[in-house]
């Protein structure tokens, strides 16, 4: 089954052909990055317009690299949330007028799902249970995937996700946006030891998480150094808050794994490409004696072919859409 899907929840358009959930034929994305760069962050409106004028030649460059015709795709897989509703629209305004004029099953994908799926493109032979640490600019959650249709939330963050603090102290810094990639750039410059940030582990009976606390710490530090006129080594502060981040990160998922005795953890999102993350949760889980999967950088960042791959597990189980479809910017994981 070959499903032909679409992604506009934030500020990549990306148009996927994906065959029976986990054989990606084309993945084209189209990022906006120079564009929002300059803003410092996402500018709505901005993305919104990009997707627009940019998926109708993505979706054409992706039927002529598979030399395939809308014809003879099966289905069509759609974004519809969470994300930025603009956006969202864009992508859903073309997944159902496609659907319609061929009459071809239109299958409406939760974004963050769609993350925890990209492992399967990854690891064909890995099947569910197993529990995923998803961590993105606008999520970070432990979820226990029981199946393919059943996602149970036992951590989210209470505040900031993982990476908005990222993107804030990268601003602080002087290192733009995106704030992931600059701060683990930097971070390898610097001495994780220099500074104690804190460390919100929380209650330890729970498995959510905190940054705002942490932000406000670096913040505070930077401010603190200033007033002083002592100077400030930019990638210090990075190295010792990555660490910070990191160290919580990992420790929630592994014991959150020993807890509920599962013995498979999977990563998502464009978090999880954080080389410290992956080092270190790679050492802690082979000490754990728990297996880890964690897919390649290009599908942790937001793209069509996870959401490919969970449109087909959607469609075989029944869950299909109608043109009623419509973006949800704060849709819950496990709804429709």
């Amino acid at each position: 089954m070959k499903i032909l899907s679409i992604e506009t929840s934030c500020d990549e358009t990306s148009v996927a052909i994906v065959e029976d959930g986990r054989k990606i034929l084309t993945n084209r994305i189209y990022s906006q990055i120079d564009i929002h760069q300059k803003y410092g962050g996402v500018v709505p409106e901005i993305a919104s317009r990009n997707h627009v004028t940019k998926l109708p030649y993505i979706i054409d460059d992706a039927l002529s690299e598979t030399h395939m015709t809308l014809a003879e795709v099966d289905a069509i897989g759609v974004t519809n949330g969470p994300g930025l509703i603009g956006a969202l629209l864009v992508g859903l305004s073309a997944a159902k007028a496609i659907a319609y004029s061929l009459d071809k099953p239109l299958i409406g994908v939760h974004h963050i799902e769609g993350h925890i799926a990209a492992n399967f493109l990854q690891f064909p032979e890995l099947e569910p249970p197993f529990l995923t640490l998803v961590v993105s600019g606008g999520h970070s959650h432990l979820v226990l995937v029981e199946d393919y249709q059943t996602f149970k939330v036992l951590g989210r963050t209470i505040d900031d996700a993982a990476g908005e603090a990222f993107d804030k102290i990268s601003r602080v810094l002087g290192f733009g946006y995106p704030g992931g990639p600059a701060i683990d750039k930097a971070a390898k410059l610097g001495n994780l030891d220099a500074i104690a940030f804190p460390r919100v582990f929380l209650d330890k009976s729970e498995y959510n998480f905190s940054f705002s606390g942490l932000k406000s710490a670096v913040l505070n530090y930077i401010n603190g150094m200033k007033m002083k006129n002592e100077p400030i080594n930019p990638n210090d502060v990075a190295a010792s808050f990555q660490m910070a981040v990191v160290e919580v990160l990992v420790k929630k998922t592994i014991d959150c794994a020993k807890h509920i005795r599962m013995d498979k953890i999977c990563m998502a999102g464009g978090v999880s490409c954080n080389s410290l993350l992956r080092q270190m949760m790679t050492e802690e889980a082979a000490k754990a004696g728990l297996s880890l999967h964690y897919p390649d950088p290009i599908l942790c960042t937001d793209n069509a072919a996870m959401i490919g791959a969970m449109a087909y597990y959607n469609y075989i189980n029944g869950v299909v859409s109608d043109l009623s479809l419509n973006g949800i910017p704060g849709l819950k994981i496990g709804t429709r």
